[in-house]
């Protein structure tokens, strides 16, 4: 079924065993957010999303392991992923490649993504993403994360990791509190937190064809931000930038993460580096 308003259109694409649902909203050349571990693509972008419809049409795909996304409840693979976020691409189709840009674990899949079908993806952007599974610090963090089974636990847990201190001790009381209560621990979540543990993208980053930005949190206690330069390293001639926040840079810093997206996006592929970025490889 697909729902119209305006210039929004709300609408969804079978992908082997998952009903994939996706947003459409705005005019320009599309521009496609992948939403992280857990909350929807309309609760991780729905507040910026203002911010990009003036020049862009954003899609703005739910993945597996999403509480809107029906499929066999199978655990999650990066390819898997990757290959939904190509079936919205395809479905959206307006004769011209894509911009994608992940946050967190949508960083790895929108990546995979490009690595798979470079030819549907001009522009990637990676924020707070990582490549690896053997880094022991995220190994640990992602594995204890998952065995909580307090429901008000696990979300703490996802609070202190997710945000810096600076932001919690700013926000106040009552919004932290409300904060927590945000991210219980579902079945879908429990299975993106597995797939966590096993994301692989060093066979896939050679592949990558399309101009990347990779952003990186110096604030990060979830993904540290290492791990976003890693991945600007391993793509020669990538830009980099960094942003002094913790890792729901969506909440915390969202006019300098606006200001760095848009600006990458909207840059001649001739010009220079912007202010606040490296092109470096």
């Amino acid at each position: 079924m697909t729902v119209t308003t305006a210039h929004t259109v709300s609408t969804a694409v079978t992908v082997a065993d998952a009903t994939i649902p996706y947003r459409v909203e705005g005019d320009g050349p599309r521009l496609v957010l992948v939403h992280g571990t857990g909350p929807t693509a309309d609760l991780t972008w729905g507040a910026l999303l203002g911010r990009f419809t003036d020049r862009f049409t954003v899609v703005l795909p739910d993945l597996s392991g999403t509480e809107p996304v029906r499929d066999d409840g199978t655990p999650l693979t990066l390819d898997r992923l990757a290959r939904q976020l190509i079936a919205v691409i395809e479905a959206t189709d307006d004769g011209a490649p894509v911009a994608l840009a992940g946050f967190s674990q949508g960083a790895p899949v929108a990546a995979a993504a490009a690595a798979l079908r470079p030819d549907l993806v001009d522009r990637l952007v990676m924020i707070a993403g990582w490549g690896r599974p053997d880094e022991e610090y995220v190994r640990n963090l992602m594995a204890t994360w998952r065995a909580i089974t307090d429901p008000d636990a696990f979300g703490r847990f996802a609070l202190l990791t997710g945000f810096s201190r600076p932001f919690l001790n700013g926000i106040g009381h009552a919004q932290v509190e409300q904060l927590a209560g945000n991210l219980p621990p579902t079945a879908n979540l429990l299975r993106q937190l597995d797939l966590n543990l096993r994301i692989d993208l060093r066979e896939l980053l050679p592949r990558i064809t399309a101009r990347t930005l990779s952003i990186g949190l110096t604030q990060d206690a979830t993904i540290p931000v290492e791990h976003a330069r890693e991945l600007h390293a391993a793509l020669p001639g990538s830009r980099y930038a960094e942003i002094d926040s913790g890792h729901v840079v969506v909440f915390e810093q969202p006019d300098e993460l606006v200001r760095l997206v848009r600006g990458f996006l909207l840059e001649q592929p001739d010009a220079q580096a912007p202010a606040g970025e490296d092109a470096t490889a």
